[in-house]
């Protein structure tokens, strides 16, 4: 057993040299993309800072190393949101005429601008998702609701934020 320990097995040495190649190949997990120079210091316009949307990006932007400027003087770049929008439509009613299924849509718009020029044109994500409704089970559905919302909250920050460090 001694000896085992102390040598490096083929497995080993093909699992290092895969990860060496991934690390060579600019691979990045999930998420992990770095923001450009540019967007380290953004100064983030939105109407409303407390929306879902908005709290989420600016976690996920300094979970990317951003610091938030409070003043766009200060900014090296400015991410303007001019749309962030929930909808809720209703999909289909019981004989009664009562909703049993809804679809949630969120909707944001944002554009980035350098000091001097634009850096990102006007782009609009859209995220939707589908829930069943059961009058007996009201609370546990609002909560569902919540639950969906926060979700594509989160999702709309992860492709703004790869969006934005394509830039």
């Amino acid at each position: 057993m001694r000896r085992l320990a102390g040598r490096a097995g083929p497995g080993a040495l093909a699992a290092l040299a895969a990860l060496a190649a991934l690390a060579g190949c600019g691979y990045h997990l999930a998420g992990s993309r770095p923001l450009p120079p540019i967007l380290l210091h953004p100064y983030v316009s939105e109407k409303d800072p407390y929306t879902q949307f908005a709290r989420e990006l600016d976690s996920q932007l300094r979970g990317a190393g951003a610091q938030i400027e409070p003043v766009r003087a200060d900014s090296t770049a400015t991410i303007e949101i001019t749309r962030d929008l929930i909808e809720q439509r209703t999909l289909a009613v019981s004989s009664r005429n009562i909703p049993t299924d809804y679809e949630i849509t969120y909707t944001v718009t944002f554009t980035v601008h350098g000091v001097d020029k634009e850096l990102l044109p006007p782009q609009t994500v859209s995220v939707s998702k589908d829930y069943s409704f059961q009058e007996t089970e009201l609370l546990a559905k609002e909560h569902e609701a919540d639950v969906l919302r926060a979700q594509m909250a989160r999702d709309l920050a992860t492709i703004v934020l790869r969006r934005l460090s394509r830039l």
